[in-house]
């Protein structure tokens, strides 16, 4: 399978500190594609990472899913049923726990 093959909205999920940011900011290097991390989304910025309102975060989320072309990251899986049906690709990060804390 070649990287084109996931098309233009990616979705990355996966543990916690599994590299799914970082897998991102390549892929829209090499398909120029957004990068959205949905950490950035979720805390409101420069809070030292407090929450935004949930029903603000989901009109952030569903706006950049409406977009034609993303690469996302993140599980928040409340939003992970709207983000899927519009996903042309999904990366699964199937990382064992003790490996992503090191």
């Amino acid at each position: 399978m070649k990287l084109s093959d996931l098309g233009s909205r990616i979705c990355i999920i996966g543990p916690s500190n599994s590299g799914k940011s970082t897998l991102a900011n390549a892929i829209l290097e090499k398909l120029n594609l957004k990068a959205t991390h949905l950490d950035q989304l979720f805390h409101l910025a420069d809070s030292d990472w407090q929450p935004r309102p949930y029903d603000e975060f989901i009109t952030l989320h569903d706006k950049v899913i409406n977009e034609d072309k993303w690469v996302i990251d993140g599980n928040y899986k409340k939003a992970l049923p709207q983000r899927l049906s519009r996903a042309t690709g999904l990366i699964l990060l199937d990382i064992p726990t003790l490996l992503s804390l090191s």
